[in-house]
């Protein structure tokens, strides 16, 4: 049996992961700063631990023949984009990959999957919120719009020059905003379709709700599922990328709000105040991954939405209101993904 580490299993994606891994068959063992906090992950071993700490990493690589690196310090754009993490966000993530590398190839790791991001491609290639440029070529003369992505693209060049200097297999996915059930959804770190769906929850029938900027900025979103497929499929390819790991179906912040109120059957207005931005337009170019991966979403958003949706208002009803819900801990993530 096939022994696979997922490091940043207590994040999001890494959660999704280990369900699809244990599904397939591999033996897997998670690790994290923390433990899942919305799900009882099936893995074999979890081990709760900072992938800053050598030692700790030594220990979770031992024995394993694929890493899957998901862990990072990052969150949405109120945690990126503000200034005030950079530091920590740069330290934190290279230490975690500088450990994942040397310890994985000393323990005889044959494949490592690094989870890059979109946030690497440069900022002046997406001004234009109707035209932004991300095809995998396009990323140099680098230029990204924050710290993180400046952290992911040194991180995959790294995880590129091990591959060169010592014969591992390495594979790069960029991933572009992807979102689901079992995400962060409140506390700062969210990212924009779980804040939305967050907020036109907790909103009354003919309330409104806040958004940064003008909302005429652009993204694309992928659903965790879809996101998942793609990471096994390059997984188990002769492929190395980078590639991109997202949707096409670019839409305004203002719309994706606009059919998460359909979803939930409210009408709200929607008040714009200041805020971080990041880029102005971003959408996810599938030219390579699809030529080389056969791989295209399978699902308009509105269905991962509809999902996603349902999920955080379950949470919400739960757990009352954010006003009336206790406050999180704004703590270092060093392994959340």
């Amino acid at each position: 049996m096939k022994k696979a580490l997922v490091a940043g299993a207590g994040g999001f994606i890494g959660g999704h992961l280990v369900k699809r891994l244990k599904s397939e068959g591999f033996w897997v063992r998670g690790i994290d700063i923390k433990e899942h906090e919305f799900s009882s992950l099936p893995a074999d071993e979890f081990l709760v631990g900072d992938l800053r700490d050598p030692q700790v990493v030594r220990e979770a690589v031992s024995g394993i023949q694929d890493v899957y690196q998901l862990a990072a310090d990052m969150g949405g754009a109120g945690y990126l984009f503000t200034g005030e993490h950079d530091a920590d966000v740069m330290h934190n993530s290279a230490m975690i990959n500088l450990n994942v590398l040397e310890s994985g190839v000393q323990a005889g790791v044959q494949r490592f999957f690094y989870s890059s991001s979109a946030c690497i491609y440069p900022e002046y290639n997406q001004l234009d919120p109707d035209n932004p440029k991300c095809s995998e070529d396009s990323v140099y003369p680098a230029a990204p719009d924050s710290e993180y992505g400046w952290e992911k693209l040194f991180s995959e060049r790294l995880y590129t020059a091990y591959m060169r200097n010592y014969g591992v297999a390495v594979r790069i996915g960029r991933f572009h905003n992807i979102f689901g059930p079992e995400g962060t959804w409140r506390g700062g770190r969210e990212k924009s379709p779980a804040a939305l769906c967050r907020k036109v929850a907790e909103a009354s029938e003919s309330g409104e709700i806040e958004i940064w900027s003008d909302g005429k900025q652009t993204r694309s979103f992928l659903y965790i599922d879809e996101c998942i497929e793609a990471v096994r499929r390059l997984m188990e390819s002769d492929f190395t990328g980078p590639v991109n790991i997202g949707s096409e179906e670019m839409v305004t912040i203002n719309r994706l709000a606009e059919m998460i109120m359909e979803i939930a059957g409210k009408k709200l207005s929607i008040r714009h105040i200041p805020g971080p931005l990041g880029v102005r337009g971003r959408n996810s170019d599938n030219r390579l991954i699809r030529e080389r991966l056969n791989w295209a979403p399978s699902q308009p958003l509105q269905q991962g939405l509809r999902e996603t949706y349902a999920w955080i208002a379950a949470q919400v009803q739960r757990l009352g209101t954010a006003s009336e819900a206790q406050p999180l801990l704004q703590t270092t993530s060093a392994g959340r993904s």
